[in-house]
This record gives structure tokens, C-alpha cells and sequence, in this order.
């Protein structure tokens, strides 16, 4: 009796698996461009960033080559300058982020006990925009026309007058698509880490590596927008003639270094980040033991995350900003060793009080720990300003960010890919071909740049082709070239044992570290569901508590196991509690998002070739196939096939007023935000520091019409707000006639403001006030039509049924955007209008 029932669980079991196989399966052939699992995604993300990590290594090969010895001629200076560029461009990107992006994307889920991210199709959208963004860039050195201005790409340089070709072009459309990539994930990274983690799983007894994660992404979501908008603003100077960035008509160059570093600096964290995260989830496996002080580790992340936003300035001491600027941002930058030091702290205190296993993943992290301490010992030398004025621009700070990067991200990263290998293949990989890779990166590494610390020293600058003979550099170079060819070689070694294991690597087992997390709890490699059942956990270490979770999931004794509704569901749980709110179903496989991705990456080579009427085609089909996208959404009958749950469950996401929408519209909006608040930035950058600020005698556009269209907006949203409060009771009364009054609100906005766009006396090609106010103005026109255009589909949704009051979740999130134009809206017309004559500007 006992076989038969055991027989009869295992056939009951594979049934189940058979049906979610039906539900969540990955097509293949060409509908394989269809998929939106995180799994595959994440893992696509991987194997591309793989991809530019070789190429940038190839680079950096003829860079060292270039520079082994004095004179050398092996290449040219215009050549150089394209290598270099693109070296930097590649690596920092198109490899640090994307990588330890889909790194995210692939374990987030599974560590957190869901089956996905709270939106797939973002996730499919964010790589193949990645993808494109990347081909391009890199297509740009084939064709001879790389950017070639260095890949911070520092104005005047890269100003149409000195980098009059398309090189600079390439660069600063290529990476706005990348970062549309970047910023997509990071919206997904945020929402899903908040509301949809395994019942039960608190904040507090989150693993420790989602901690890392959402700190870097909602760091992404704020610390890119500054860069995207430089890079609209250099475009435009570029291709319109707006002035920015030209002294001449008001501008200044020191302009994009501020957006630049706004960017930058956050961006060392956004790459160290989850990389500590490795560590920190690593060290606690192969030490047998919890991680020592997790709630400190916890604190010193949120901090350094904070602290990074004001340290931008420390790559400007040299260009001339007041002492009292000098020391706050010196300060600031000494600051943030305390949190960084923290964590340090708490891997050695695990190291001294566990008992390590030295394989190979724990190799990488001790020479993690010896290289990144070294870089972080240089970087307070940096923070110096005195010290900073002498090394500046020398082979010093190239030694100390690459000491910082790839020990604090390349090693964990590699320990990492090492650990989690089973996932991929279900296979190990060889511990011999293993630490021969590692040591001759590890020996390679510190030859090529400890050595850089003493060259810079003695003054050799960087971002040179070539050098004379007798100034002291010639063996260090040398020495520096022999070892990166080495540490290449250790890199083939690791790619080698990659390539062999997949055939030749014994099989894994389950759970062959031994280690605490959810992502162990899956098959190796994982179902594209990752649980056939959800596990409640209330446990930071699941797995050791209970090392046979993953076999009651597998055979379904837990939640959220009927599947013959069709639909992709996972928890919909509170931020802080863990409590389960709601089921989310989730969206299926769709072409949408890579025919967005595609559209897009027509509207960038048609600005490239300057093709205007093809980008304003691919422009509009962008914005259509969007909003179609968009169509299938809440109770759609293809978003949601059955909106009947089981009697103990809670409802559908889409039958709530506080589903994930509402969370992803509000970090979307915040994204928003910190690119008009840059903008913003620049105006009163411009208005206060720009040597020739020129302000027109006469008003260049009606400000009346700036005041009567936030006005409008103003005077609608009680209106909107009396509606949408009935609509949370469940009464749709007035809900049709609302959403056609807002769409008749957004036109009318965007109407008062096309006209003063066009106003006469607006002239953004002669000034840079004109130029700022040309694009604050543009800023609100779009957005405003959006608003008119997302209300306008609403009312038909309302009309069509897809909306009501059973069905209550989507004019909630369309709301917020009314509510972000309305603050928008003021903002602008207090900074256009009425500040500078208050303060004597106008």
C-alpha cells in the first residue's frame, strides 16, 4: 500500500509539473523572441555581457599593447583614442551593469520563494534595448567611426566643433538606449524585491544579497536620469545647435561634468554593490555560519547608498570649484570608508568565527577582500585634495578605479558565476582548471596595475598614445603590459573550464554547497515557474532550517498550486511584513517587447543618419506599440483568462486598488523626477555660474500660457480625486465622464504649451537661457499629451468593461501621473518665471 501510494504521489506530482510546463513553458524557434521568463532573461543578459566583457578585453589588450613600449607605433593616435573610448565605454556600459543586472534578474525570484518578476515584459523590453544599444555602440569601431572623446566624453571635446564626425553620436545615442535598459531593470529590481517575496519573508529576514539589490537598483533609478538627460542635451547641441554646454551663448562645459558625475559616482556603488552582495551571501556557505552583524551590513548598505549621491564632485577638484566645495565634498568622500569599512569588518569577523572551505568560489572572495582593501586604501588617498591635484589625470587614478572595479566587482562577480554554475547546468566545474585561472588573474592583475600606482607617480599621464624614451616609465609599462597578457591567459583558463564543464562536469546534486538560500530549493536548472508550490518562510536561512523545502515544493504540499486557469500567478505580498495582500497574475509570452525594442532602435540609427522623418515615424510607432502593449493589462481577457480564485485566497492584483502597477508607476516617476530635477539643476547651474549668462530683455514665450495650463490641471485634480476616492469603495459612478474630461484637460495642456513653444522670441540656437527653457517646455508639452492620451484610454476601457468598479486598479495608477504633471507643471513655472526677477535675473 505504501509503494502504491507512493506510485501514485509521484504520478500526481508529474501531472502538476505537466500542467505548469503548459502554463509558464518557453516556446522555441523564433517565438523563442517571445519570452519574458526571468530565467531565460537573466541568463541572456549574462551570456551578452559575457560577450562585450571579451571584446572589451581585447581593447584593453591593444591598449597595453600599444603602451608596452616608448614610440611604439602599433597604432595611431586617432585609433587609440577610439580603443580607449570604447574599452571604458564596453566595460563600464556594457558589461559591470548589464551583468550584475541580470544576475539580479535571474536570482531575485527564486531567492525571494516567487516564480517571477512583478513585470516580465519590462524585464524583455530592458534586454533587448540592451542588446540593440550595445550593437550599435560597438558596430561604430567596425565601421571606423567609434567614439573617440574618452568615454566620459567631456565637453568641448566632444562639441560638434571638435568632434564634428558621428563618432560622438554613436556614443551618446547608443548609451541612452542602454540606459533605458539599465533604468527598466531597476524599476522591475525595486518593485518586484518589495511586494512579491515568499509569505512570511519580512524585511527583516530578506536575504542579505535582495538587501544589496534593491539598494543598487533604486540607486539606478535615480542616479542614471542625470546621464540620460546629458546625453539628450550634448545630442541636441550637437544636432539642433542648442547651446548648452557653449560658453559663448551662455553655456558651460563644466555643465555636463556635473550630470556626468551625478551619474558617475553613484554609479562605482552600482557596480560595487551587488557584488558585496556575492560576498556577503557567499562567505556565510563556505564559513558554516550566518553572516556576522546582518542588520549592520544592512545599515552600512543603505548608507553608502545614500552617501553616494554627494560625492559626484570628487572627480572635479581640479576644475576650479570654491574651497569650501573642496572640503565638503573631501569629507563626504572619506565618509563613506565608515559603511564600506562595515562590511569588511563583518566578512572578517565570519571568516575568523566560521570554518572555511577553500573551493574555488572562496578563492575569489579572499582575493576579492586583499585587492579591494588596497583600492579602498587609494581612494581615501584620493579623496585628499591636495594629494588629488597631484595624481590627477595620471596612471595613479587608472590603477586605483580599476583596483576598485575589478577587485570589487570582477572577483565576486567571478566567485559568483562559480557558485551558482550547478544552476546553469546542473554540473560542476573543475576545481584544478579553477584556481589555475584564479591565480593568474589574481598574480596577472596586480602585476599590471600595482605597478600603474608607481608609474603615475612618477607623472605619466593617461589617456596618451605614446611616450619618449628616458622618463623613467619604460619598465613599469612594460612590466604592467606582460602582466595584464597574463591575467588574459588566467581569464582563458576560466572560460575554458566554463566551455567544459557543461560536457564533461560531474553532476551537481541538489544543493551542492550546502547553502541557506531559496534559489537552492529549485531543480537544477530550474523549471521556468522555479516552485510548483510557495513555501511559507519566516526564516533568513530556509534552508538550513529545513534542508527538505525544496522537495515538499516540488511536490506541491504548499500554496498556489491550482493551475488549469492559465494564468502566471505568484504572491502579491506587504513591503514590510511579508503578509500576502493579493495574488498577481502575471503577463505570458509577447512579441510586443521586442517590437518595441526594435522601433526604438530605429528611432537611434535614423538620429544617427539624421533620417528626421524616419524618426518621427519610428518615434510614433514606438509610442503605438506601447500603448498596445499597455491594452493588455488588469481584466483584460488575455491579462487575466479567469479572475476566479480558490476560496481561502485573496483576490487578483487587478481587482485591488494596490497592485504592483501602482508601485512600478510610482519608481517609475521617481526615475522621472531625478531627470527633471537634473534639468532643473542645469537651469539653476547656468543662471548662477555660466560666465556669459545672457537674459533677453523681453519675456521670450507668454508665461501666462505656462500659468493657465497649470492652472487647468490644477482645477481638475479635486474633480479627479472626488472620483477615484468613490472608485476605491467600488463605485465607478462619474468614472467615464472623469477620464474624457482629463483626456479634453492633457490636450488642452499640451495645446497651451505647443504655443508657446513656438513663440517667436524663443531663440534656444542663440542662447542657453532660450536652450533650457526650450526643453523645459518640450519636457511638459510630452508629458502632458501622454496624460491626455492614457486618460483617453481609459475612458474606453471604462466603456468596454475592462474597467469598473470590480476592476478598480488602473485610473489608480494612471492618477499618479496626472499628479507628477501637476507638481512638474508649478515647478516650472516657479523656475522660469518667477524666481529670476525675485532674484534680479531677468
Amino acid at each position: 500500500m505504501s509503494d502504491a501510494r507512493e506510485l501514485q504521489s509521484s504520478e500526481d506530482r508529474d501531472a502538476l509539473h505537466d500542467q505548469f510546463d503548459e502554463v509558464w513553458g518557453n516556446p522555441r524557434g523564433w517565438r523563442a523572441l517571445t519570452i519574458v521568463n526571468h530565467t531565460t532573461l537573466g541568463l541572456r543578459f549574462m551570456v551578452t555581457g559575457l560577450g562585450f566583457f571579451i571584446f572589451g578585453i581585447l581593447l584593453a589588450m591593444l591598449i597595453r599593447t600599444q603602451l608596452a613600449l616608448p614610440g611604439n607605433a602599433f597604432m595611431g593616435p586617432e585609433m587609440f583614442n577610439q580603443v580607449f573610448t570604447m574599452h571604458g565605454t564596453v566595460m563600464m556600459f556594457l558589461f559591470a551593469v548589464p551583468m550584475m543586472e541580470g544576475l539580479a534578474v535571474y536570482l531575485i525570484p527564486k531567492m525571494l520563494g516567487a516564480r517571477d518578476l512583478v513585470f516580465p515584459r519590462l524585464s524583455a523590453l530592458g534586454y533587448w534595448c540592451y542588446l540593440f544599444g550595445g550593437l550599435i555602440i560597438c558596430s561604430s569601431l567596425l565601421l571606423g567611426v567609434a567614439p573617440n572623446a574618452g568615454w566620459f566624453m567631456y565637453t568641448p571635446l566632444s562639441s560638434a566643433a571638435h568632434s564634428p564626425g558621428i563618432n560622438a553620436d554613436f556614443w551618446l545615442l547608443g548609451i541612452t538606449f542602454v540606459e533605458i535598459s539599465a533604468v527598466s531593470a531597476g524599476v522591475e529590481l525595486v518593485v518586484s524585491i518589495l511586494r512579491t517575496r515568499a509569505e512570511g519573508m519580512a524585511l527583516h529576514k530578506m536575504p542579505i544579497y535582495a538587501w544589496y539589490i534593491l539598494t543598487m537598483a533604486m540607486m539606478i533609478v535615480i542616479g542614471f536620469p542625470p546621464l540620460i538627460l546629458g546625453s539628450i542635451l550634448l545630442e541636441l547641441e550637437r544636432a539642433a545647435g542648442l547651446p548648452f554646454f557653449e560658453v559663448a551663448h551662455g553655456g558651460d562645459p563644466l555643465l555636463w561634468q556635473h550630470l556626468f558625475w551625478l551619474f558617475g559616482h553613484p554609479e562605482v556603488y552600482i557596480i560595487f554593490l551587488p557584488a558585496a552582495g556575492i560576498v556577503s551571501t557567499l562567505l556565510p556557505v563556505f564559513c558554516g555560519r550566518p553572516l556576522v552583524g546582518y542588520r549592520a551590513v544592512v545599515l552600512g548598505v543603505l548608507t553608502i547608498g545614500f552617501i553616494s549621491f554627494g560625492l559626484w564632485v570628487h572627480h572635479m577638484f581640479t576644475v576650479g570649484i570654491p574651497q569650501l566645495a573642496q572640503a565638503f565634498f573631501s569629507a563626504a568622500s572619506m565618509l563613506v570608508a565608515i559603511p564600506t569599512a562595515i562590511q569588511v569588518f563583518s566578512w572578517i569577523a565570519t571568516l575568523w568565527l566560521g570554518k572555511p572551505r577553500y573551493n574555488v568560489p572562496m578563492l575569489w572572495l579572499v582575493g576579492f577582500l586583499i585587492i579591494f582593501v588596497c583600492g579602498g586604501l587609494t581612494g581615501v588617498m584620493l579623496a585628499l585634495v591636495p594629494f588629488d591635484w597631484q595624481v590627477h589625470d595620471t596612471q595613479f587614478v587608472v590603477a586605483h578605479f580599476h583596483y576598485v572595479l575589478i577587485g570589487g566587482m570582477l572577483f565576486p562577480l567571478i566567485a559568483g558565476l562559480y557558485y551558482w554554475l550547478p544552476h546553469f547546468s546542473g554540473r560542476m566545474a573543475s576545481e584544478r582548471l579553477g584556481k589555475w585561472g584564479f591565480w593568474l588573474v589574481f598574480i596577472g592583475f596586480n602585476m599590471t596595475f600595482l605597478i600603474m600606482h608607481w608609474t603615475g607617480l612618477l607623472g605619466m599621464p593617461r589617456r596618451v598614445y605614446t611616450y619618449e624614451s628616458g622618463l623613467g616609465w619604460d619598465m613599469p609599462n612594460l612590466i604592467s603590459s606582460v602582466g595584464s597578457f597574463i591575467m588574459v591567459i588566467g581569464i582563458a583558463t576560466l572560460f575554458l573550464d566554463l566551455a567544459l564543464h557543461f560536457r564533461f562536469g560531474r553532476p551537481s546534486g541538489k544543493n551542492p554547497w550546502q547553502a541557506d538560500t531559496m534559489e537552492w530549493a529549485t531543480s537544477l536548472p530550474p523549471n521556468p515557474y522555479n516552485f510548483v508550490s510557495l513555501a511559507k518562510v519566516t526564516d533568513r536561512h530556509p534552508l538550513w532550517r529545513d534542508p527538505d523545502l525544496g522537495e515538499s515544493m516540488a511536490r506541491g504540499e504548499h500554496a498556489l498550486t491550482v493551475i488549469d486557469h492559465g494564468r502566471r500567478e505568484t504572491w502579491g505580498v506587504d513591503p514590510l511584513t511579508g503578509e500576502v495582500r493579493e495574488i498577481i497574475h502575471l503577463p505570458g509570452n509577447s512579441w510586443l517587447p521586442f517590437i518595441a525594442a526594435c522601433c526604438i532602435a530605429v528611432l537611434c540609427l535614423s538620429l544617427l543618419t539624421k533620417t528626421y522623418p524616419l524618426a518621427l515615424f519610428a518615434c510614433f510607432a514606438s509610442v503605438v506599440v506601447l500603448l498596445r502593449w499597455s491594452w493588455e493589462n488588469g481584466a483584460h481577457p488575455k491579462a487575466a483568462p479567469d479572475a476566479k480564485t480558490q476560496p481561502d485566497e485573496p483576490p487578483l492584483h487587478s481587482r485591488t486598488c494596490d497592485g504592483p502597477g501602482l508601485w512600478g508607476m510610482g519608481v517609475t516617476l521617481l526615475s522621472n523626477g531625478a531627470l527633471y530635477l537634473s534639468l532643473l539643476f542645469g537651469w539653476f547651474y547656468l543662471w548662477t555660474v555660466a560666465p556669459n549668462w545672457q537674459v533677453p530683455n523681453a519675456p521670450v514665450f507668454n508665461h501666462w500660457l505656462l500659468f493657465a495650463s497649470s492652472l487647468l490641471l490644477t482645477l481638475a485634480t479635486p474633480w479627479q480625486r472626488q472620483v477615484l476616492a468613490r472608485l476605491r469603495r467600488g463605485d465607478d459612478r462619474g468614472l467615464f465622464a472623469c477620464q474624457i474630461g482629463l483626456a479634453a484637460v492633457g490636450l488642452v495642456q499640451a495645446a497651451l504649451l505647443l504655443i508657446a513653444l513656438r513663440s517667436e522670441a524663443l531663440q534656444p540656437t542663440a542662447r542657453a537661457h532660450d536652450a533650457v527653457i526650450f526643453v523645459i517646455l518640450a519636457y511638459s508639452f510630452g508629458h502632458a499629451l501622454l496624460a491626455g492620451v492614457l486618460s483617453g484610454l481609459q475612458a474606453l476601457r471604462v466603456r468596454i468593461g475592462y474597467v469598473s468598479g470590480e476592476a478598480p486598479y488602473e485610473p489608480l495608477v494612471v492618477a499618479q501621473f496626472w499628479y507628477y504633471n501637476l507638481v512638474v507643471s508649478w515647478c516650472s513655472y516657479f523656475a522660469i518665471v518667477l524666481l529670476p526677477p525675485t532674484f534680479g535675473g531677468a
